[in-house]
């Protein structure tokens, strides 16, 4: 069964759209994010350790990657972790 994150569907049994600790570069906070600006962590800790926000990377739960009718990979804020 999908789930709705702002109308993105996640298949929670599936491997295509999941929710992922990450770091994301963000000068200014967003909910679409581009997915060179999206680092997957392997873990909560993991993304909280990399997070460095006077550089501008913070640390997120994302979705993602999904694709963008412009054929772009994206990720969406799902929340900040800092």
């Amino acid at each position: 069964m999908g789930v709705s994150i702002r109308g993105l569907m996640m298949d929670r049994a599936g491997e295509v759209v999941k929710e992922r600790f990450a770091v994301v570069y963000a000068p200014k906070k967003k909910k679409r994010l581009s997915a060179n600006c999206v680092q997957v962590m392997e873990s909560e800790q993991a993304a909280r350790a990399a997070a460095d926000p006077p550089r501008h990377r913070h640390a997120a739960l994302v979705a993602g990657p999904s694709t963008s009718s412009e054929s772009q990979q994206l990720y969406y804020l799902v929340r900040w972790l800092d």
